[in-house]
This record gives structure tokens, C-alpha cells and sequence, in this order.
């Protein structure tokens, strides 16, 4: 499979290509709003089937498009890359959350997901998911947690629960419709104020779900 990563230079974005490096399953392309950086990230990354380019570049071509930029770029992103995405799936993984000092972590006031947002401004099926593993979780090894994954597109989730599911040692489950990215998204907030206030590096394990991949 072609998997595009847009934001591959980020934290997250480039944990989930050093993943999928280290599995060498995929071809990745990192994108970025910077080609000369996104090549440069795959030289450090290594391995034969990693390449570099503009994120509109990234996509073409790609079996599955990650959304993988900061939350605040989430939107313009997806706008810049709509045209060219076209109907290709498109796996958005950010999550808007706010820190009030003094508080801790609070889920995005929005009422839609980020996901949902995105969802609006592209052509191509939305799925939302990963929101609850960290990008140190992912860089030296599979995780020992579950992956939560949602959307309203049957193959487009499929795609993206067969995706997430190379990535961690748990499971990658169906979390529902696209709406449910509004738990999902705020999930992270919570692992975020966990990790702080126990110096730890949280997951997510779901108990009681049989049968599930």
C-alpha cells in the first residue's frame, strides 16, 4: 500500500513513519508544506521505500492519506490538498484540544470533531482514529493498546482499521460513525492529563469486546 502522511515531519506524523518503516510493508511518502524538509525527514528516516514531498505532491497516487499536520493547520491542509486528494480515503488523526493553565487539557468547545470539519471541505471519505496513542508510544515499538477507529464510509474504515491495526499490539477496533470522532478527539485530552499528572505514557485497552481483529 502507497500511504501519503501529510505532516510527516511533525512528532506524530513522523513516529507513524518510523513505524511504518520498521514494518516495511508500505510505501511512504512524508509530505509537508516544505519539500526541500519532507525529503530531507525521509533521508533520516531511512529504508528504500520512503520519499519526500509537498503534501499536494504526497497525496497523488497514494492508496491512504493520513492527516497527520498540528490541529490548527488541520483545515488549511485539507482545504489546499482537496483538489488533488480527490476521492482517495483520507485518515485524520489530530485532535483540537485547549490548555487552560493551572486546569490541564479540555476537549475542543467545538460541537463538530475536527474530523468532521475536515470532512466538509474534501470530497473524499473522512475516517478518524489513533487520537489516543502518543507518537513516543509508536517510535520503538508496537504499543500494547487498542486502536480506536471511526467513519461513515465502510471501505474507507476498513482501509483505515487494517492500517491502524499493523501499528499497535492491541487491536484496532470500529468505534462507530464519523460523529463518534467527538469522543475519540477528546479521548486525547484526557490521555494527555494522565500523562502529566502520573509521568506516564498512557493507552487505551478495551475490555469485554470479543471476536474483534
Amino acid at each position: 500500500m502507497r500511504v501519503a502522511i501529510l505532516g510527516g515531519t511533525g512528532s506524530f506524523g513522523r513516529a507513524l513513519a518510523g513505524r511504518l518503516v520498521a514494518l516495511g510493508d508500505d510505501d511512504i511518502v512524508i509530505g509537508s508544506r516544505d519539500a526541500e524538509r519532507a525529503q530531507q525527514t525521509a533521508v533520516e528516516l531511512g529504508g528504500t521505500r520512503v520519499t519526500g514531498a509537498t503534501n499536494e505532491d504526497a497525496v497523488a497516487g497514494a492508496d491512504l492519506v493520513v492527516l497527520a499536520v498540528q490541529a490548527d493547520a488541520a483545515l488549511d491542509t485539507a482545504r489546499a490538498v482537496a483538489g488533488p486528494l480527490g476521492t482517495t480515503p483520507l485518515f485524520s488523526v489530530a485532535s483540537a484540544i485547549e490548555f487552560h493553565k493551572g486546569v490541564g487539557m479540555f476537549p475542543d468547545p467545538d460541537a463538530l470533531s475536527l474530523a468532521e470539519r475536515v470532512q466538509a471541505l474534501v470530497a473524499a471519505p473522512v475516517v478518524a482514529g489513533l487520537h489516543s496513542i502518543a507518537a513516543s508510544n509508536l517510535e520503538t515499538q508496537r504499543p500494547d493498546e487498542d486502536a480506536l477507529v471511526c467513519g461513515d464510509d465502510p471501505q474507507a474504515k476498513e482501509l483505515a482499521l487494517a492500517f491502524a491495526g499493523k501499528l499497535v499490539g492491541g487491536r484496532a477496533l470500529d468505534a462507530g460513525p464519523l460523529a463518534s470522532a467527538r469522543a475519540l478527539e477528546g479521548l486525547t485530552a484526557v490521555i494527555v492529563n494522565l500523562n502529566r499528572r502520573y509521568k506516564a505514557h498512557a493507552g487505551v485497552r478495551i475490555t469485554g469486546v470479543d471476536g474483534a481483529e
